[in-house]
């Protein structure tokens, strides 16, 4: 913690058009943290090179993921919002923490061996290690919570045991952080394989729904969605995974209970529900679109806007970053 006011922080990656996952997992609930905590907002680009990126379209996201943070209500007046790879003190302390990670401890990581799998072809060192890295991000700030979504806890526990496990060989150096998790729409499935997370690297575009499709899309990707047996709108995850995964969509868009929902569609076939969470979300999005385009138009003012929060983001990073170095024995000169 830095002063009295207690730290918030998460990081989007750059590395694809972002899905309503992303969205309600954990970008919309992010401005709701700006009121209790001092918060940071990360686009957080080199962890994004773990995986081969065309340089043009990670530039372009990059921009993106900045303008749809504050099209999803982040004020930058209110949250600190950067670019990772700006703030050159995430690299140095990820590779200080390297040596205070245990190889077994990586190799557990589930998303490691996820990532593995989709990209066999390039299982380099920086997606063995860049839980290491998002360790940094957050011990980085003095961070007390980390807002996540459910695939993401296991690496802040991770962070937890990094931190603690410096921490007794260098006592009080970082403060410990708790992962928090937003109560509805932690992991949204996907539309095709509603037993799999919805994955904006999905190579079934009809399986995900990204925060920009445009109306008629979100509502003819809705209409194929894949449902159950039977026709009944009735909550079961084991039983109805892609009936129950379009009730979580319908009541985190429109706030409804799932008891008020089943109610509401009460005797409605599939055909009608989907076509009424199809269309819950493309008006919930509509806004966040419009502020979106509006905020891409003016590319000097996201870059005016990137260098401000880089240079706050430094300011905490290198006040930890220079704890850290002195209790190891690196040399400070002034």
């Amino acid at each position: 913690m830095f002063g009295e006011q207690k730290i918030a922080y998460s990081g989007v990656q750059p590395s694809g058009n972002l899905t309503i996952g992303n969205y309600l997992g954990a970008i919309r609930n992010f401005s709701e943290y700006s009121e209790k905590y001092k918060t940071f907002y990360c686009v957080v680009d080199q962890h994004a090179i773990t995986v081969r990126q065309v340089p043009a379209d990670l530039r372009r996201r990059t921009y993106e993921t900045l303008a749809l943070y504050m099209a999803c209500g982040l004020d930058p007046e209110k949250n600190t919002l950067y670019v990772q790879s700006m703030v050159h003190e995430h690299a140095e302390l990820a590779w200080i923490l390297n040596c205070f990670t245990m190889f077994g401890e990586l190799s557990r990581m589930t998303q490691f061996k996820d990532k593995s799998a989709r990209h066999a072809d390039n299982i380099n060192a920086g997606l063995f290690t860049y839980p290491t890295l998002m360790a940094a991000d957050i011990l980085l700030y003095q961070t007390d919570v980390v807002p996540v979504g459910i695939d993401q806890k296991q690496h802040v526990e991770l962070c937890r045991d990094i931190a603690e496990r410096f921490n007794q060989l260098y006592p009080g150096t970082f403060t410990i952080p708790e992962p928090i998790m937003a109560k509805h729409g932690m992991k949204i499935m996907s539309l095709a394989e509603p037993t799999k997370k919805m994955s904006k690297s999905d190579e079934n575009a009809n399986a995900v729904v990204y925060i920009l499709d445009d109306r008629d899309t979100i509502i003819r990707k809705f209409k194929r969605a894949v449902t159950d047996s039977g026709a009944e709108v009735r909550y079961d995850p084991e039983e109805k995974p892609g009936v129950s995964n379009l009730m979580s969509l319908y009541s985190c868009f429109s706030g409804k209970t799932i008891e008020e929902i089943e109610r509401e569609f009460d005797g409605c076939g599939y055909g009608d529900f989907k076509l009424a969470v199809g269309e819950v979300t493309a008006d919930a999005l509509a806004p966040v679109q419009a502020s979106f385009h509006s905020l891409m138009a003016d590319k000097g003012a996201l870059e005016a806007l990137m260098k401000k929060g880089a240079e706050e983001a430094s300011w905490y990073a290198r006040r930890t970053l220079a704890k850290v170095q002195k209790k190891l024995g690196f040399v400070q000169i002034r």
